[in-house]
C-alpha cells in the first residue's frame, strides 16, 4: 500500500495537475434536507441551478458537443435512489465521484444526496483518431527483436493525491445502432471508473461504483458476481478492489504484453485446490484421444492442477473409463445447441462450452482444446485474469486456449444474450469475442498454431519446425490445426497428401506428439487405435497424392491397412474391398 494519495499519483496528469483539492464549486455538500423521504419531492424535472447555486463544473460541460461520450440515456432518478438509499442511510456524508454526468445531471445529484460530498471529476477524452484496432492489433512484437510495444494513452481521471470516494458513478454511452462492445469512450470510462474506485480503497472500507447504461458492463472488469442491485438501466457493484487495482494495471488492450509475462521466472498462484485445467468433448468421440494425450502432456510438466473435463450423453463409457484412467476428472453435461447453426453442422453444439462457466467450484480455469500439447508448465497464466488469451486475427483472441473466472452468472450472461448476439465465425469462439472484447494478450508461444501461411519462405518453414521440434521445448503450447496425430499414421504427417490441408502439415510436429503418446501406458494408447474406415481413408488421400504426384512425395509410402507392413498399391486396393 502506498502511502497517503499515493495511488492517485498514477493518475494525475503530469502537465496539468490542479493545484490543491476540488474546487469548493465542484466539490461541495448540497443542501441540507428532512432526509430520503424528501428526496423523491426532488425528483422533479431538472432544474438549472440546484438550491445552493449553479456548480462550476470542471468535467464534460456539455456533452453534447462530443459525440463519442455522449450518452442520450434517459436517467431514471428513482431507480439511482432506490439503489442508492442503503448506502446514503448508513453514511449521509459520503463522498460521491461523477462521471460523464451533464451539468444538469449533476445538479440532481446534489438534489437526491443532500448531505453527501459531491465532485464532478474531470476526464479528458481519448485522441478522437484512436481506433479499436489500435488497442487490440492483430500482431505485436512479443519479442521485442524490432520494436518494443507500447498501447495509445487513455487520459487518467484528474483528481488531487488525497481524494477518496465512497460511490462512483458513471454514465456510459450505448450506441446500439454501432459496435457499442468495442466503442473507446465506453471503454475509456468503465477503465476510469474502476480507476478511482481502486485506488479509493482504504482497509476494508468499500467502494461501490454505480454504472447508468442500457447495455451490459464490461463483465470481466465488473463481474456480476460483485453486482449488488440493478434498477433498469442502473447497476450497483461493490468489486473486489484488489482484484479491480490487478486488472487495472495490465495494458488496455492487446497492444502490449501484461508486465508478469515478460519474466522468465514467474510464481505460480498459491490457490492451485480452486484452479484446474479444462477441456469439452461433445457429439462425438474422436477427440478422446487427444484429450488423454493433452492430460499426459499436462503432467509431464509437472502440473498437479485438477484435469476437468465436460463430455455430453453421446460420449460412450468405455472413453469416460479411458479419459477417467488418464487422470481426468468428469463432469456430465447437457449440450447447448447454437441457435445459428443448421442442424447436424459440425458447430450446431459448440456453445456448449459456456458450460464451463458452471465450474464454480474452481475460482479459475484454464481452458484448453483436446488438440494440443502443453510442452511447457504453464500454471503461471493461473495469476492471469479472465479473459487472457493470445491473439487471433484482427482485434479478436483465439479461445483454444484461455483463462477464464467461473461464475454462474457469467454463465447466465452467455445464456441471455444467445439470440441476439451473432458469431463472426458461427462458433464458441466468435460469440465469446463479442461478450468478452476487453481481454488480456498473453505471448503466441502459449497457443502456437501448427500452420504455415501460403507465403512462408522456406527459412521461415525451417524456423517454424525448429519450434515444433526443440528439445528443450521452447513453445509452452503446440496446438495441431488439420487431420490430427491420432487420425493419421504415426510415420508422417497425413496432412500431407490433401492439397487444401498441406498447410497444416509438419512431420516433426507429427512426430513430437507420437513421442507424449508414447510416454503413456499401453492401456491409454489403445484409445488412439485407428480404425478400419480410418486406415481406409487413409489409403484413398495417398492414392490421390500419388496421382497428382505431390512434390512432397510422401504417398511414396504405402502401409499396410491391417498388418501395417509395406505392400504394393494392388494390394492395398485389395484389403480396401476396391478390387477382388
Amino acid at each position: 500500500m502506498k502511502g497517503e494519495g499515493g495511488q492517485f499519483a498514477g493518475l494525475m496528469e503530469a502537465r496539468q495537475r490542479p493545484a490543491g483539492n476540488h474546487s469548493e464549486a465542484s466539490r461541495r455538500r448540497g443542501p441540507k434536507g428532512k432526509g430520503l423521504k424528501e428526496a423523491f419531492k426532488l425528483l422533479s424535472p431538472i432544474q438549472e441551478k440546484s438550491s445552493s447555486g449553479k456548480p462550476s463544473l470542471t468535467g464534460w460541460q456539455q456533452n453534447e458537443a462530443i459525440p463519442r461520450y455522449a450518452s442520450n440515456i434517459d436517467i431514471e432518478w428513482t431507480h439511482i435512489l432506490q439503489i442508492t438509499v442503503g448506502l446514503y442511510e448508513n453514511n449521509p456524508n459520503l463522498t460521491v465521484g461523477l462521471l460523464n454526468f451533464n451539468s444538469k445531471e449533476v445538479n440532481q445529484w446534489h438534489n437526491l444526496l443532500p448531505n453527501a460530498v459531491i465532485s464532478n471529476i474531470h476526464l479528458n477524452k481519448a485522441d478522437k483518431n484512436l481506433t479499436w484496432e489500435e488497442l487490440y492489433p492483430e500482431w505485436i512484437d512479443e519479442e521485442e527483436e524490432t520494436d518494443v510495444p507500447v498501447c495509445h494513452h487513455l487520459p487518467n481521471p484528474k483528481v488531487s493525491q488525497a481524494s477518496k470516494f465512497d460511490l462512483i458513478a458513471v454514465k456510459l454511452p450505448c450506441n446500439k445502432d454501432g459496435n457499442w462492445r468495442r466503442d473507446i469512450a465506453r471503454l475509456h470510462l468503465q477503465i476510469s471508473a474502476a480507476k478511482l474506485a481502486a485506488y479509493s480503497a482504504q482497509g476494508d472500507e468499500p467502494v461501490n461504483v454505480l454504472l447508468v447504461t442500457n447495455c451490459f458492463p464490461i463483465p470481466n472488469l465488473f463481474a456480476c458476481k460483485h453486482l449488488v442491485a440493478r434498477e433498469g438501466n442502473v447497476w450497483l457493484y461493490k468489486p473486489d478492489l484488489k482484484v479491480l487495482l490487478q486488472k487495472i494495471q495490465l495494458p488496455v488492450g492487446s497492444c502490449e504484453l501484461p508486465l508478469p509475462l515478460k519474466h522468465t521466472e514467474i510464481q505460480s498462484s498459491n490457490n492451485s485446490n480452486r484452479e484446474a485445467y479444462a477441456t469439452i468433448l461433445h457429439s462425438e468421440d474422436v477427440y478422446v484421444c487427444g484429450a488423454i494425450v493433452a492430460a499426459q502432456s499436462i503432467r509431464l510438466t509437472g502440473s498437479t492442477r485438477d484435469l476437468v473435463i465436460l463430455v455430453d450423453e453421446t460420449i460412450r463409457s468405455h472413453y469416460k473409463n479411458g479419459l477417467e484412467a488418464a487422470g481426468w476428472k468428469i463432469r456430465k453435461i447437457k449440450r447447448i445447441r447454437n441457435p445459428n447453426a443448421e442442424k447436424d453442422a459440425y458447430n450446431e453444439w459448440n456453445y456448449s462450452k459456456f458450460r464451463l462457466w458452471q465450474l464454480t467450484e474452481y475460482d479459475k480455469i484454464i481452458f484448453i482444446d483436446a488438440d494440443l500439447l502443453v510442452l511447457r508448465n504453464i500454471d503461471f497464466l493461473f495469476k492471469m485474469p479472465e479473459i487472457s488469451a493470445t491473439g487471433n486475427n484482427v482485434t479478436l483472441f483465439n479461445s483454444g486456449v484461455m483463462v477464464i473466472e467461473p461464475s454462474n452468472c457469467t454463465f447466465k450472461l452467455l445464456m441471455d444474450q444467445i439470440n441476439d448476439i451473432k458469431s463472426y465465425n458461427g462458433g464458441d469462439q466468435g460469440y465469446l469475442n463479442e461478450i468478452f472484447t476487453w481481454w488480456h494478450r498473453i505471448p503466441r508461444s502459449m497457443n502456437f498454431l501448427k500452420h504455415f501461411w501460403i507465403g512462408d519462405e522456406e527459412e521461415r518453414k525451417a524456423s517454424k519446425n525448429h519450434l515444433f521440434g526443440a528439445d528443450p521445448p521452447v513453445l509452452y503450447v503446440l496446438h495441431y490445426l488439420g487431420f490430427k496425430p491420432w487420425m493419421c499414421f504415426r510415420d508422417y504427417d497425413c496432412n500431407w497428401n490433401v492439397d487444401v490441408m498441406q498447410e497444416f502439415a509438419s512431420d516433426i510436429a507429427h512426430e513430437r506428439w507420437w513421442r507424449v503418446h508414447d510416454s503413456m501406458e499401453k492401456k491409454l494408447q489403445k484409445f488412439c487405435l485407428l480404425s478400419t474406415e480410418r486406415k481406409a481413408n487413409l489409403e484413398w488421400d495417398r492414392m490421390q497424392a500419388e496421382k497428382m504426384n505431390y512434390s512432397d512425395a510422401h504417398w511414396k509410402m504405402k502401409r499396410s491397412l491391417v498388418t501395417d507392413k509395406c505392400i504394393s498399391a494392388s494390394q492395398s486396393l485389395n484389403v480396401m474391398g476396391i478390387i477382388p
